[in-house]
């Protein structure tokens, strides 16, 4: 048996998503920026995409630009509001994306700003008074806390700490990568200024995702080369990409509340019988489903010998899993965000995640080859 449980790090396309963008590729093939006929076509499809995710967003379509993905959308909304608002000061977490951190860093490495990193617990949870206490020792600041964590899947309270933004005036930038179309997102409730989407992590192709940048605050483009996407992005737009984002946004808030049951049902029993199974497992992160991000589960494994060979042990036995974020597979630097709450370097931790097409019986097996694979191993 093959089973996939590393949805956190891309999901497979949903087949009426393939459909639809095969549907453009079929027929479609103007570039957007021409004035004939051909190019008005296809201007009118990004333009209906474009109003689909800002309707499911409860936003302004002219609140919406495309992107190559979410890190590009971080580095557009992180990068321009710090620079054209004049910003010096900017608070994170050390357990953010490293699209956050590493552009974050990079820009204190510079000398633009003032770089500080705001406490979490051992389960990831911000501490928000220590936010207020950095906010309330700078005039204005530029914050940026994700929604979930893709590693752990503890959910921060964006309300609150939208609130508290507010409160000091500041620039709140919120990556929404692991839960947008995954959790509903009212924008015209929610109190910050920008946050992001990328298509691959709820079914649709990757290479493309979406910047929302609210009408009360405004930036300049951080790619030049052309007048796309209303002057703020240039280069011609992945038509075909759109399209999928924007059909699977529409699917996946279709079926929401169904699709949070399913996959809850999964991470639930997941637990139950790794804790009947395995001893000594543990979970990293909040596991409390209104804390927690229900496609993800970070297993803490009891000490063991060869632990790094954990991860190679289950690839052979079909199932694919995450060491740590996804976006750093493959190399040997450790996880920053098991780092940056205190989880002890000797247990290994293996990220299981989930979506709509996993079954029961992929569970089961999952769970088996896990026991038989401790049993060796330990």
């Amino acid at each position: 048996m093959r089973v996939y449980l590393d949805n956190a790090a891309t999901t497979p396309i949903d087949p009426e998503v393939l459909k639809a963008m095969y549907q453009v590729m079929e027929t479609n093939f103007g570039n957007p920026s021409s004035i004939h006929g051909h190019g008005r076509e296809v201007r009118t499809i990004i333009e209906k995409a474009r109003k689909t995710v800002a309707s499911l967003l409860h936003t302004s379509p002219a609140e919406i630009f495309f992107t190559s993905g979410g890190t590009e959308a971080d580095n557009m909304a992180i990068r321009c509001g710090i620079v054209d608002h004049g910003i010096k000061h900017a608070i994170t977490s050390k357990i953010e994306h490293h699209a956050v951190v590493h552009t974050l860093e990079a820009m204190e490495k510079a000398g633009v700003i003032e770089l500080d990193f705001v406490d979490v617990d051992d389960k990831g949870n911000v501490n928000t008074e220590h936010l207020e206490t950095l906010l309330k020792s700078h005039n204005r600041s530029f914050v940026s806390l994700m929604h979930a964590n893709n590693e752990i899947g503890t959910l921060t309270d964006i309300e609150m700490v939208g609130d508290i933004c507010e409160k000091y005036n500041a620039i709140y930038h919120c990556d929404t990568v692991q839960t947008m179309a995954h959790y509903p997102h009212d924008l015209s409730k929610l109190k910050m200024q920008f946050i992001v989407g990328a298509a691959h992590k709820f079914h649709g192709p990757k290479g493309v995702g979406f910047l929302h940048v609210n009408h009360k605050i405004k930036i300049k483009p951080l790619l030049y080369g052309g007048s796309q996407e209303r002057n703020m992005r240039g280069g011609t737009e992945n038509v075909y990409g759109i399209v999928g984002l924007a059909k699977a946004m529409e699917l996946a808030y279709a079926e929401m509340p169904q699709h949070q049951a399913h996959i809850q049902g999964f991470k639930s029993y997941m637990m139950a019988q790794l804790k009947a199974n395995v001893p000594g497992i543990a979970f990293n992160g909040e596991t409390d489903p209104a804390k927690s991000l229900y496609t993800v589960l970070n297993v803490s494994f009891p000490e063991m010998e060869m632990a790094d060979m954990l991860l190679f042990s289950l690839d052979i036995a079909g199932i694919s899993a995450s060491g740590g974020s996804a976006c750093s597979s493959g190399t040997d630097i450790g996880s920053h965000v098991l780092t940056g709450i205190g989880s002890s370097p000797l247990r290994p931790a293996v990220r299981f995640s989930f979506s709509k097409y996993n079954t029961k019986e992929e569970v089961d097996y999952t769970v088996e080859k896990i026991k038989e694979i401790c049993l060796v191993k330990a």
